[in-house]
């Protein structure tokens, strides 16, 4: 059975750092103006890339560079020159997706590993095996694609690794090929400036007609009364199969869609031989990539180890905030188990982080908040060593006061410590359950 590599996001050198703690065999990370994470990237410059790599060789880990952007020619002519002094730090791949741009970096660097990107959309074996011809040592496959399709590719192209998505946010288009972020306000996804159109929220407005029958606003605000619609749309040449469409005062959210969980298919991925089990989010918290990269890590040891599938890790991932879970294509649903149509925020998750820990000694934590805690609340320490949960009985600031609750983030407090709690704390979180999920 091969042993796969867990993939974690790292939007920065801390959530690299963070990664790498809690378990993740590798990270990957890119150059904002060549990959599709634009906003939010650390990784700006060669010595920060440089950087990364170095720490991730000093701990045995990987590190992979994205390069997956759709450029149009004024970033084919500056590509190049702006690789080449990463590629001397030697990331252990490119991620890429554009052919022209991989035939210019297989004809500079004819030893670089490439892997192809999702965003490439390999969908079917033949697919694969063209880009085994090409000299591409994995393909990323696309989100779309069932178990059973991900297992005949395996057998059709074993000379190739293969890596699969088992977390993160879902886009309505195939793998981010979408218009609609640069139709709405010239923000285009492809260049990694996608602004999330398809979650906006939509509210309806009082209108009247032109003298050319186009509709036109007759008020600046949505209407404030406006009465809830539930809609069954039928495709003509499909009669009978019905998709639900729910409108209310706060608009439609038709276009978004949940957020992949596959947790329980980690096992059978690994039976069927996938190389490398991804994680989504490279602008998403540190706390998101602690959370995910543990509960993967446990899935991955718990099926090499043969064991039974672990239902609390299901558990584990509700605690992070989410927009409903789904396990994608990976089996057949019906379309309300892919999209959540009634709103296009996230659920808060049954958790909470509330502070994190910046010093410890044998009767007190010091506590930088985050977010409102008291006394009694229960809480969860999360470690890359284990979890552990606990109630503070008693909490005081920073001058030995005692205090009613911690006000949020700005603060300092002190919390007795627990028993049992391990004696390194770095990448450590304190989080809050919330009382009516102090289950599982």
């Amino acid at each position: 059975m091969t042993t796969p590599e867990l993939l974690a996001p790292a939007g920065t050198p801390e959530h690299l750092e963070t990664a790498f703690a809690y378990g993740a065999d590798a990270v990957y990370a890119g150059q904002p103006r060549y990959s599709l994470r634009v906003r939010n990237n650390s990784f700006k410059d060669v010595s920060a890339l440089g950087a990364g790599i170095e720490r991730a060789h000093e701990l045995g880990k990987q590190f992979y560079l994205v390069s997956n952007i759709a450029p149009h020619n004024d970033k084919v002519r500056s590509y190049l020159r702006d690789l080449a002094p990463v590629l001397e730090h030697k990331p252990d791949a490119l991620i890429m997706s554009d052919p022209g741009l991989i035939m210019l970096v297989r004809e500079h660097w004819p030893d670089q590993p490439i892997h192809l990107s999702v965003q490439a959309n390999a969908v079917n074996w033949a697919t694969v095996e063209f880009w085994r011809r090409q000299g591409i040592n994995r393909v990323i496959l696309s989100r779309e694609l069932a178990l059973n399709e991900i297992r005949e590719i395996r057998e059709k192209v074993p000379g190739m690794e293969l890596e699969v998505f088992v977390h993160g946010a879902l886009c309505m288009a195939y793998s981010g090929r979408c218009l609609l972020s640069g139709y709405m306000n010239h923000r285009d996804a492809n260049q990694g400036a996608c602004t999330n159109a398809c979650r906006w929220n939509y509210k309806p407005v009082q209108h009247s007609h032109d003298q050319t029958g186009d509709l036109i606003a007759t008020s600046a605000n949505a209407v404030e009364t406006y009465e809830p619609k539930e809609i069954l749309l039928e495709e003509p040449n499909r009669p009978g199969g019905f998709i639900p469409a729910y409108e209310d005062e706060h608009g439609t959210y038709i276009m978004n869609s949940k957020d992949l969980r596959a947790v329980q298919h980690v096992a059978e991925l690994v039976n069927m031989g996938v190389h490398s089990l991804k994680i989504e989010g490279r602008t998403k918290s540190t706390y998101y990539v602690a959370r995910t990269t543990q509960v993967y890590r446990q899935a991955i040891n718990d099926a090499l180890a043969g064991k039974p599938f672990d239902m609390h890790m299901m558990n584990e991932l509700e605690a992070l905030s989410n927009r409903g879970y789904t396990e994608g294509f990976l089996r057949r649903h019906v379309p309300q188990e892919y999209q959540t149509y009634e709103q296009g925020s996230s659920y808060l998750g049954t958790q909470q982080v509330v502070g994190t820990i910046t010093d410890a000694d044998d009767r007190w934590l010091t506590i930088d908040v985050k977010n409102k805690f008291a006394p009694g609340d229960q809480l969860e320490l999360i470690t890359p060593s284990g979890n552990l949960r606990f109630s503070a009985n008693t909490m005081e600031n920073r001058h030995g006061e005692a205090m009613d609750y911690a006000p949020g983030s700005g603060h300092i407090v002190k919390i007795p410590r627990p028993e049992s709690l391990p004696e390194k704390l770095d990448f450590t979180y304190l989080t809050k359950i919330f009382p009516e999920n102090t289950g599982g």
